[in-house]
């Protein structure tokens, strides 16, 4: 065990010193924004800062002064000490990769006061001086030593980044005309007007016209310039987004304020419908913290409990949503509750024939392996402990899920428990569906056109 001790009043002398060397690390910097509420963009917009004064992101002057915070209140005088004042001067800009040695030395003391003088400086691995000042502190009185505190590891995550990126990769493709359902409330209408104006989609509002003006109404929307199309209610709005894509209007659909059911029930008909020779499946695409790219997770919202053949369709779906995403080959792990084919975990005998489908190139396209326990396809330490040698363990693109109750309950659980954001379609009909929740935020739903964006100009199917 470490330990920290302070070094009292009477111990300390004239020209004692302590000190304390850092490499300033991009994290550190976005911590200190975090923790202060300091954005500055010198410190974190690498754009602006390469045209500013010093040409690159910078540390906040504070972070320096936080080093000798710390060396005053661990080394000298160390636990115990009360912080009086401090005065800085800041003299060169601190950035990334740059080393920094703080040195304190004691320059007075006042024994009527306890109080201590001391002088700080900071330089970098150049030797130039980028902080001196003076502080002073009240210097303890007791001798105290006590086991240093570990920190607990501080993991951060930018908020939608996966999605910023595939919202950048549709930039110079052509807006998607897109059949939007019952867009009768805020969130669905506003999803809708804002993914127009980043040109993902050209949206055609179906729904009782007085609803949707009034929905625009309450959250000051301007609909100026978008179709609507004017139905009694939302079984009659979704019918009515099925006849527009059989005729060449168009090349999406989107969900509005209904039930999921009440949109898919006039795509699934069989007769007047929007079926294909593929089963449709609903895909995941989850922006989860600590996992370093966008996880594909179906069916969790469509096929209840699917056959083999229904899973095939399912894979291949996911497969050809990961293309157009641009993941050249994903990692599709077929996930159970263990890693071993076992006769009575049905799901586990289906993950081994997936295995050899893909074998004998019934599904194309992706590395695919299992069955594997949930673990094991996401965590390469989980696997190498089980002794798994896979492509797939612990590098998953996509999880194929035995059932919709297991998939439902692993989105949501990442969604509400890890912080993940979730955007959604459904492929295998003749055009994607956009199939959001309906308390899903603007992000979630933006994302979403911009996976369909992608899949339709993917597979050349834009309706100009």
């Amino acid at each position: 065990m470490q330990y920290i001790e302070n070094k009292t009043f009477d111990e300390i002398r004239i020209g004692d010193s302590a000190d304390l060397t850092r490499t300033l690390r991009p994290q550190d910097i976005e911590l200190f924004a975090v923790m202060s509420g300091d954005v500055n963009p010198a410190h974190i917009d690498a754009d602006y800062a390469r045209d500013d004064m010093f040409h690159r992101i910078i540390a906040h002057g504070m972070w320096g002064g936080a080093l000798i915070s710390a060396v005053l209140g661990t080394e000298l005088p160390g636990p115990g000490s009360i912080f009086v004042s401090q005065s800085l001067r800041f003299d060169t800009p601190v950035g990334v990769g740059d080393t920094v040695k703080v040195h304190i030395s004691v320059t007075a003391k006042d024994t009527a006061s306890h109080r201590v003088t001391l002088d700080c400086t900071c330089t970098n691995q150049a030797g130039q001086v980028v902080i001196d000042g003076v502080a002073e502190v009240i210097a303890p009185t007791q001798k105290l030593r006590r086991p240093r505190v570990m920190l607990p590891e501080v993991h951060l995550h930018e908020r939608g980044a996966q999605y910023d990126k595939l919202i950048k990769a549709t930039h110079d493709l052509a807006p998607v005309k897109t059949a939007v359902v019952h867009p009768c409330d805020a969130l669905s209408l506003t999803g809708a007007v804002e993914a127009a104006k980043l040109g993902l989609v050209t949206p055609i509002l179906i729904g009782p016209r007085t609803k949707i003006e009034a929905a625009a109404a309450a959250a000051e929307l301007d609909l100026t310039g978008l179709e609507i199309i004017d139905v009694p209610h939302s079984h009659a709005a979704a019918a009515r987004a099925v006849e527009l894509v059989r005729a060449g209007g168009a090349a999406a659909i989107m969900k509005g304020k209904l039930h999921t059911d009440e949109l898919m029930s006039p795509i699934i008909d069989a007769t007047a419908g929007l079926r294909t020779e593929r089963r449709m499946s609903h895909i995941y695409v989850l922006d989860v913290p600590h996992y370093p790219k966008p996880l594909f997770i179906t069916d969790a919202a469509i096929n209840i409990v699917p056959d083999l053949w229904a899973k095939r369709d399912i894979v291949q779906n996911a497969i050809d949503l990961a293309h157009a995403l641009g993941v050249a080959q994903p990692k599709v792990a077929i996930l159970s509750a263990v890693e071993t084919v076992t006769p009575k975990i049905a799901s586990t005998m289906d993950a081994a024939s997936l295995c050899k489908m893909a074998d004998r190139g019934q599904i194309t396209g992706g590395l695919i392996d299992g069955p594997l326990a949930f673990d094991n396809a996401i965590s390469t330490t989980a696997a190498r402990e089980k002794g798994i040698v896979s492509t797939v363990a612990g590098e998953a693109d996509i999880l194929v899920v035995p059932d919709l109750e297991a998939g439902n309950m692993i989105a949501k659980q990442l969604i509400y428990l890890a912080g993940a954001e979730a955007a959604g379609i459904v492929i295998g009909a003749r055009v994607p569906v956009i199939l959001t929740s309906r308390s899903d935020g603007t992000l979630s739903r933006l994302a979403s056109c911009a996976l369909a964006q992608l899949f339709i100009h993917h597979h050349a199917q834009v309706i100009p």
